[in-house]
């Protein structure tokens, strides 16, 4: 079987706010990925400032901390082969008028500044972002009975 992989997803204020949440989620697992954490709630900014550390400086910068603690979000950790890479193709570009048909952006996005999804980009990143969100936590690691139907060996 191909490495797993785990990836920060977390559906944003716009998302929540929308309705979304649950055919976010809902698309994830049907396409296969396992959920290992979840949390809901207002992500407070000093956790923003640190998640959004590498656009420090941008014109942007400010508007995104300020965009991702706007409201409620949900923060979950998603496992599976090739997680990162898959959940990207899922999400679809941030440009959503880029997106390929069918992905979460091109069906409900309009804008950058309002794109519903961010994804981790990298499994270095992905392994950065999951240990801000969930210091400290041990994730479980658990099989599905499905996981069979879903993963080759």
């Amino acid at each position: 079987m191909a490495d797993i992989e785990r990836t920060l997803v977390i559906v944003k204020p716009d998302g929540v706010q929308r309705g979304l949440t649950g055919e976010i989620v809902n698309r994830f697992e049907r396409r296969g990925l396992k959920i290992v954490a979840m949390r809901f709630g207002t992500i407070d900014a000093a956790l923003a400032k640190k998640h959004y550390a590498e656009h420090e400086g941008k014109p942007f910068y400010a508007g995104l901390v300020d965009y991702i603690t706007s409201g409620p979000s949900l923060v979950m950790v998603l496992e599976g082969p090739k997680a990162i890479e898959i959940t990207r193709s899922t999400v679809g570009s941030t440009r959503p008028w880029e997106a390929a048909p069918g992905t979460i952006r091109a069906d409900y996005g309009l804008t950058v500044g309002r794109n519903l999804v961010h994804a981790s980009d990298s499994v270095a990143s992905g392994e950065r972002e999951v240990g801000l969100f969930f210091e400290g936590e041990e994730l479980p690691s658990w099989s599905r009975d499905t996981d069979r139907w879903v993963y080759d060996e």
